[in-house]
């Protein structure tokens, strides 16, 4: 994919590269040379992590340090996804980037040491939580929303947990004018560290499946009846933040960027899942 500025994007992923077969990775990066690397994968099976603790550490701690070590060693800088679920959602307000973390499963615990591990091995870390994503493809909320909604007229969804949904062209669109200004300008000290990169807003569970029929109504999409639940109604192995939204000031005042509201990007979303269109990125941030 190429970038402004005649630069290139290589994506590496299965089957060319796992975090399982972290022996190939030295290789791979040594034949693509990067000047950035950009790591968002993870194991983000929020659950199954319980009884999977060895599989998600090796993708959401030792892997990312792993890639924090080349990076170091090269010289050049990482940024690397993160996510809300660092926080326990107890705070009662959105959490800033110095808010002590504190994870309540397996998830959250591994990506917090993922986290750590990479700003304590690379001096050009850029940690980017974020939360709540969904995307017009692969295994999100949204999608699962209107897929449900296929079957059945009635749905029961959470609305005592709020956070901030993210959509994947949005979080994209930040991390590629993070590289752009890295690029233009050179490491500056003020870049290292943690940043919150969420959608602007926030809503529940319950208030996103709302929002999602709305603009699925435009199409003739499914509009099911949303029942409102609580979290007791909804048992999971693992405890969600109850409040997990986060504030992104440090990445306007930094980067001058600031992700679009929820509701526009929700509609844009379900837009192109009914029109089978392309996302653009160039509109997708204000400064």
């Amino acid at each position: 994919m190429a970038l402004a500025g005649g630069r290139n994007l290589v994506r590496a992923g299965r089957p060319e590269f796992d975090f399982d077969r972290p022996d190939e990775l030295p290789a791979l990066l040594a034949r693509l040379a990067p000047s950035l690397v950009v790591n968002a994968a993870a194991y983000t099976a929020v659950d199954r992590a319980e009884a999977d603790a060895e599989a998600a550490a090796r993708a959401n701690t030792e892997g990312p340090a792993t890639l924090a070590r080349y990076c170091a060693q090269a010289g050049i800088p990482l940024i690397h996804v993160s996510t809300d679920y660092v926080f326990d959602g107890d705070k009662g307000a959105p959490y800033v980037e110095e808010d002590a973390p504190n994870p309540t499963g397996v998830y959250g615990a591994t990506k917090l040491a993922g986290e750590r591990a990479v700003l304590a091995a690379c001096p050009r870390a850029i940690v980017l939580r974020t939360s709540w994503v969904y995307g017009a493809t692969g295994r999100n909320f949204v999608l699962t929303m209107l897929n449900a909604a296929r079957k059945t007229d009635r749905l029961r969804v959470v609305a005592d947990q709020i956070g901030c949904p993210t959509a994947t062209q949005d979080l994209a669109a930040a991390i590629l004018a993070i590289a752009d200004r890295l690029a233009a300008e050179g490491w500056k000290p003020e870049f290292a560290g943690v940043f919150h990169a969420a959608g602007s807003g926030w809503t529940s569970w319950h208030g996103l499946a709302e929002a999602v029929f709305q603009a699925a109504a435009r199409h003739g999409g499914p509009q099911p009846v949303v029942e409102a639940i609580a979290t007791a109604d909804w048992p999971t192995p693992v405890r969600r933040p109850p409040d997990s939204r986060l504030d992104c000031g440090r990445l306007a005042r930094v980067f001058g960027l600031r992700l679009p509201d929820w509701r526009h990007s929700v509609a844009v979303t379900v837009d192109a899942v009914f029109c089978d269109d392309p996302i653009p990125l160039h509109s997708a941030l204000t400064v």
